[in-house]
This record gives structure tokens, C-alpha cells and sequence, in this order.
């Protein structure tokens, strides 16, 4: 199944409507949907209080995934943010995994001189999850996987805080907070080469690619069940992904805000919602990275594995 792009920026259009309207983006006769909160202001502020709105089952001892970024990567979420987050919600630590890709992340003790040259170290402490191996996770129902590979310390963890930069993507068109447990919880030696390769060529992107993400996805999601939650934040959105650090493309997308919700496919289309309500000479640069790696994708098939509803309440906050 894919969405097209008539359909799909229909919807979009249409929820972009209700918004404005301070309606609801919810398709005629839903009989359930997932709630996503939403406010305009970008601080670490709102930040915190969107994360109080979908922090119900968030207990013991807390994983915050998010983009460390390579070095001195300019977009990704700032510092002072994440600082001030991390001072509010006790038991917290900032994950990361390595990379498969050409970086000084691609091995641990690269990856720590990242982390201490963009100014994480200053305040926190960052557990490279593969540092010492990865362990499998069982995927059910996969098409392509059916089990993939995440640093062995996520087992450490009761509860996940996905924290994502929301952007665009070199092979997914975009990254949100899906691509952020997928790829970002996955091993770099094992995990991520099992998401990213096709079985006869590694970096083989495409419809297939989207599905093997949200495979990988569903294995972290289905591993802490009810005790995940998901904030997107919709600033400094390049078409490149913060993995391309100073290489990344210029921002040429507005700030738009921040969305949480507990449900991770709602949060996701939220976004991209958002990106297609743009008048169309400010959404074609995003609109053609996401469509040309075909990566409205991710949205169908999470819909298919049934993480998550793609029909939504939007509660400004």
C-alpha cells in the first residue's frame, strides 16, 4: 500500500482547514482518535510542558533518545533545551548508538569526542547504547525483519523519551521520531546495516527501505509498550538530516512548533501534516525530498503494523 500524493496532500490541506478552524484534522465518522498536542512557542519551556501532557507511564529509570548530531552540526536541538529538561525529570540519560556511515560516530570513542566537541558532555552524560554490543529484539509481524539488532544497554532502560529534531532525510525523506528509535536505537555495526541494506545492496533506499525503518521501529515500540512517549520539534528543518552535519542543506522551512503525543504514528503525520499545509513555495523543497525516497511510506505502514492511528485530535497548548 502507498498514499499518493494527491491523497495525501488532500488530507493535508484538509487538517491544515480544521486547524485553523480550531477543528479537529479528523477524517468524517473516526471513532478513535489519537490525541497530539501542539503549541507554537519554541523553548525549553513548552518543551517540558508538552512532554507533562504524554508523560503518564514514563517511570524508573528513563532513556531520552535524541540526535547528539555529527560535529558542530548547526540544526540540531539546542543545548540549553535539553539541559534544562533533563534538571526537571529525575532518572533521565541521554542514549545514543554509533553509526554505519563514515564518521567520527562510527566508533565509540569518536563518537565520545563528538559528543564533547558540540557541548553535551558539559551537562550530561550520554550512553552510547552499543558501546559494548548489541542484543536482538524480536519483531512481530515484520515483512522484511524478524528481529533487529539495538545496542545491548537499551535493555537498562524502563521507559523511553523520544526527543526528535523533525527534518528532512537523504533516504527518508524525512526523520522524525520514528527514524529516531529506528535507526537511532539500532547497533552500528549489526542493526543499522540490517535496516539499511536490502539483502543485495547496502544504502538501497526506496519503498522497501521505509518499510524495513518502521520494522525496526516497531521492535522498540512494541519493547516498552506503553511506557514510550514522543515529542517532535519543528525548527531549523533542512532537508538533510543532522547526520550530515555542516554538509546539511541551508534551512529554508519556518519554525513551526512542537508536537507530543503517545502515539507514534500520530505524531509523525501531525508533523508532516504540517510540512504539506505550507504554501507550496515554502513546503516544494520538503515536499520533493519526501516524495522522490518515497517517504510518506513510513505513515502507510505503520498504519498496516498498526502502531499507531493516522486520525488525530490537535490540541493547542
Amino acid at each position: 500500500m502507498t498514499i499518493s500524493r494527491r491523497n495525501f496532500v488532500k488530507g493535508s490541506l484538509l487538517a491544515a482547514g480544521a486547524v485553523a478552524a480550531g477543528l479537529s484534522p479528523v477524517a468524517a465518522g473516526a471513532s478513535e482518535r489519537a490525541k497530539v498536542y501542539f503549541t507554537k512557542d519554541l523553548s525549553a519551556e513548552s518543551l517540558l510542558r508538552l512532554y507533562r501532557m504524554v508523560n503518564q507511564n514514563i517511570t524508573g529509570n528513563i532513556a531520552v533518545k535524541l540526535h547528539t548530531g555529527e560535529p558542530d552540526g548547526p540544526n540540531i536541538l539546542p543545548r540549553e533545551w535539553v539541559k534544562a529538561f533533563l534538571s526537571e525529570i529525575p532518572r533521565t540519560t541521554v542514549v545514543e548508538c554509533n553509526v554505519l556511515y563514515a564518521s567520527p560516530r562510527q566508533t565509540t570513542e569518536g563518537h565520545r569526542r563528538t559528543l564533547e566537541r558540540n557541548g553535551w558532555t558539559e551537562f550530561t552524560a550520554v550512553d552510547i547504547m552499543d558501546e559494548d554490543g548489541d542484543t536482538p529484539l524480536p519483531i512481530r509481524g515484520g515483512k522484511w525483519l524478524k528481529e533487529v539488532a539495538v545496542g545491548s544497554h537499551l535493555l537498562n532502560y524502563d521507559s523511553m523519551v523520544v526527543l526528535t529534531h523533525f527534518k528532512g532525510h537523504a533516504m527518508g525523506g524525512f526523520g522524525g521520531s520514528l527514524k529516531n528509535i529506528s535507526i537511532g536505537c539500532a547497533s552500528g555495526k549489526l542493526g543499522k546495516l540490517q535496516i539499511h541494506s536490502d539483502g543485495n545492496q547496502t544504502w538501497a533506499g526506496g519503498p522497501r527501505f521505509m518499510e524495513r525503518m518502521v520494522e525496526g521501529g516497531k521492535a522498540i515500540a512494541d519493547h516498552f509498550g506503553s511506557r514510550i512517549t514522543y515529542v517532535n520539534v519543528l525548527r531549523n528543518m533542512s532537508v538533510s538530516c543532522d547526520c550530515e552535519g555542516v554538509s546539511a542543506a541551508p534551512v529554508r522551512l519556518p519554525d513551526l512548533g512542537i508536537l507530543a503525543s503517545t502515539d507514534l504514528l500520530a505524531v509523525d503525520k501531525a508533523s508532516v501534516d504540517m510540512i504539506y499545509a505550507l504554501p507550496e513555495e515554502v513546503r516544494a523543497p520538503m515536499v520533493e525530498r519526501i516524495e522522490s525516497r518515497s517517504g510518506l511510506r513510513q505513515l502507510s505502514y505503520m498504519k498496516e503494523l498498526g502502531m499507531g492511528s493516522d486520525q488525530y485530535e490537535l490540541i493547542n497548548v
